[in-house]
């Protein structure tokens, strides 16, 4: 049976007193919150450790039970009995340690900038693209988190060419950043006569959302330019120059945001700049660590195709785990957590049989 190192739950037991014993001398607020937020995300696995504990005791005493000669043979088989259910409990401890002691990606618990863009496919992979977006809020509004929409450009007959939205709430980013990649649907579009099955794609980006202390943009280093903003045609929705395109000089990356008030549109653009800058250094090294070690999990590639939605079969499938579910009707309702569920057991496998091998 497995064992954890003691040397290493002492560790965490000791870095869990002293956070306790610090946040009750009353530090100002902003070391207070940062205490609090590291003694709350080692609660879990203080928990686990305590239960891990106190199975060991007791399975040190049914052990020192069983082997007691002067107890009688009834109390002798109910400690053999209990010896084996404790050895099962020790060994899911044990794997849920383990797993709570993964490295966490800081950026877990923070909202999300959504990115959908219709790709391949025509006027079919708007209203794909408009598919994934609705998909998306509902699994945001099942989750109660807020969607707010900051950039969108209408498709032809529905749906969007592009659509930029904020999500805020508690773990976004862990249950979003999987959805990355290019996503592709097989069904018959309402326009073909001949009942023909169609291919098309979107494209999704999932970002983190960046925090000023994430990101420190300097003044010299972006370009703000006012337009007006068009409607469809080309004809202007106002005669003022609300419409904000900000250009970060150093990358090139342009965002541009066309609502009617040009303070906002400035703020929005800003907010995504940020979140697409904050994404390229984790990306950045992401590579570097990847370069460093090859056993690297999860490249972060946006370039593969990893799922598609077959409609006339009713199926989804995840190419990346090889998942197929027969519930394509729940799944495009936001009903998408099987998927999200089995994708992150996948990538706690990985990094555990990475942190294995190193071991």
């Amino acid at each position: 049976m497995a064992t954890l190192p003691n040397t290493t739950l002492n560790e965490i037991l000791g870095r869990y007193a002293y956070l306790e014993s610090e946040m009750a001398k009353g530090p100002d607020h902003e070391v207070y919150a940062k205490l609090a937020a590291e003694y709350s995300s080692l609660e879990e696995v203080v928990e686990a450790i305590g239960a891990y504990r106190r199975a060991e005791e007791e399975l040190k005493g049914s052990r020192a039970l069983l082997h007691d000669p002067s107890a009688d043979r009834e109390l002798r088989d109910l400690a053999e009995v209990e010896i084996e259910s404790l050895k099962e409990n020790l060994e899911e401890l044990t794997q849920r340690i383990r797993l709570l002691l993964l490295p966490k990606d800081a950026a877990d618990e923070k909202g999300a900038i959504l990115e959908i863009r219709a790709g391949t496919g025509g006027s079919e992979a708007g209203l794909f693209a408009g598919d994934l977006f609705r998909m998306y809020q509902r699994y945001a509004d099942l989750n109660r988190w807020k969607v707010e929409v900051l950039s969108a450009s209408d498709g032809e007959v529905g749906g969007f060419k592009e659509v930029i939205a904020s999500i805020k709430g508690s773990g976004v980013f862990s249950r979003l950043k999987f959805e990355s990649g290019v996503h592709r649907v097989q069904r018959v579009p309402e326009t073909e006569s001949g009942g023909r099955i169609h291919t098309s794609a979107a494209t999704v980006a999932v970002l983190p959302e960046a925090e000023d202390i994430d990101i420190d943009i300097r003044p010299e280093d972006i370009r703000i330019d006012t337009m007006r903003a068009s409607g469809a045609g080309g004809q202007h929705v106002n005669t003022t120059d609300s419409a904000v395109r900000v250009t970060h000089l150093p990358t090139g990356i342009v965002v541009t945001s066309s609502e009617k008030s040009q303070h906002q549109n400035r703020a929005r653009a800003m907010q995504v700049l940020k979140a697409r800058l904050f994404d390229m250094e984790r990306q950045k090294a992401d590579e570097e660590r990847s370069a460093a070690r090859k056993n690297q999990v999860g490249s972060g590639d946006r370039s593969e195709r990893i799922r598609t939605y077959n409609f006339p079969q009713g199926r989804v499938t995840d190419h990346r785990i090889n998942l197929t579910l027969y519930k394509l009707d729940r799944v495009i309702e936001g009903e998408i957590d099987e998927l999200v569920d089995a994708l992150v057991a996948d990538r706690q496998a990985r990094q555990l049989a990475a942190v294995g091998a190193d071991g």
